[in-house]
């Protein structure tokens, strides 16, 4: 079995990365972000890079750093609504958008993982996500083709992985993480912990280690939070 611990992202990422390939992203916002091995996408300096992932991080954040840098040429997308760089870049036909609904994003990507070439659903009939699409009708009913995405490389955040690349994702981090995992031909991943083969139960392994390339522990990390929201204290 070929090693598959690095002990950096860049040398995770050596020999992957190009000018305009085409990356799957995981992580919803900053949750289950691979933030190291963005951070050293970006310090590659690669551009004209597309990048499927549920959003772009916000400002400076994850995508949002390669942004910054001008990297990015296209993403394919469901959310953009917190990264005013992205906007800003949008409205200055800087940066070409494809937006996809979640669903069918994380569908999209399940396909391309699964070998599906295209998938028929009614999400987007008769909206602008239709514009360019085949239709066709079942019972009926109109439905768009969609195309399962195929990336060239798959960025993923993992809590535990075994030596062997076996991956447990924490709770919600585990979003668009598993899909984008699949979806690549080949799949880095960063963990916060690398645990002996065999010390995981069989039954909680999300992600089996055939998927995945390589990896890196990242940790540890400074916990993040997009919008912090308290309670007014009532007064005494």
């Amino acid at each position: 079995m070929a090693k598959k611990l690095f002990p950096d992202a860049a040398s995770a990422l050596d020999g992957l990365l190009k000018n305009d390939i085409l990356i799957a992203s995981g992580g919803f916002g900053l949750c289950g972000l691979p933030e190291r091995l963005l951070d050293a996408v970006r310090d590659s300096g690669v551009t004209g890079l597309t990048f499927v992932s549920n959003n772009a991080g916000i400002d400076n954040e994850g995508i949002g750093k390669l942004l910054r840098t001008k990297q990015v040429k296209k993403m394919i997308s469901s959310y953009v609504g917190e990264n005013k760089e992205f906007e800003r870049q949008y409205l200055a036909g800087e940066l070409e958008v494809e937006f996809c609904p979640q669903g069918t994003l994380a569908e999209r990507m399940r396909a391309g993982g699964a070998g599906i070439p295209g998938f028929y659903t009614k999400t987007g009939v008769g909206t602008l996500v239709a514009e360019g699409k085949e239709v066709k009708e079942f019972g009926g009913e109109e439905y768009i083709l969609e195309r399962g995405i195929f990336a060239d490389l798959a960025l993923v955040k993992a809590w535990k992985a075994d030596e062997s690349g076996n991956l447990v994702f924490r709770k919600t981090a585990r979003n668009f993480n598993l899909p984008a995992a699949t979806c690549g031909k080949v799949c880095v991943v960063e963990v916060e912990e690398v645990v002996p083969v065999g010390s995981l139960d069989p039954d909680s392994i999300h992600l089996p280690g055939v998927y995945v390339q390589r990896m890196i522990i990242g940790a540890p990390y400074d916990k993040k939070i997009e919008f912090r929201t308290v309670r007014e204290r009532e007064p005494a």
